[in-house]
């Protein structure tokens, strides 16, 4: 049992580490990190998000997406079209250097899901995804029990 619990702590922190790795090295040219990546692509895939949504999607920290937002505003990857005191219920949206970063982004994401999933079946996919799913429901009702 105590191995089980080692082999998987082991390989998702890997896997974590490995997107964040990859997402980072992808977005360095842009000047970009780990979650304003995620931010761009949610924002990119939805098309206007509330600071408070895009925490959720992102499973970040509110303190860490809202970082980020400050940073892909400031630098013009992001709009606030309101001008409410709470702007963590306000719509962002992309720029058009947004847009494009978008774009590139999902771009090199397809890449990287190529290459990582040639080596599955589509049962096998199909399968790990239905696995991951069911693991993670069953932490989150574990993890309610502590809260």
């Amino acid at each position: 049992m105590q191995e089980r619990f080692e082999t998987f702590t082991v390989l998702i922190a890997k896997i974590n580490r490995n997107i964040r790795k990859i997402k980072t090295a992808a977005m360095s040219e842009f000047n970009l990190k780990s979650t304003h990546v995620s931010c761009i692509f949610y924002l990119y895939k939805a098309g206007s998000m509330t600071a408070t949504e895009l925490s959720e999607v992102c499973e970040e920290d509110k303190g860490a997406v809202s970082r980020s937002i400050e940073y892909l505003e400031k630098n013009g990857y992001i709009v606030c079209d309101s001008d409410a005191p709470k702007r963590y219920k306000s719509p962002l949206r992309l720029t058009a250097k947004g847009t494009d970063i978008g774009e590139r982004l999902v771009s090199k994401i397809d890449t990287v899901l190529s290459q990582v999933g040639k080596s599955l079946s589509s049962e096998m996919r199909l399968m790990m995804y239905q696995g991951l799913n069911t693991v993670c429901d069953d932490l989150q009702k574990i993890s309610e029990t502590y809260e």
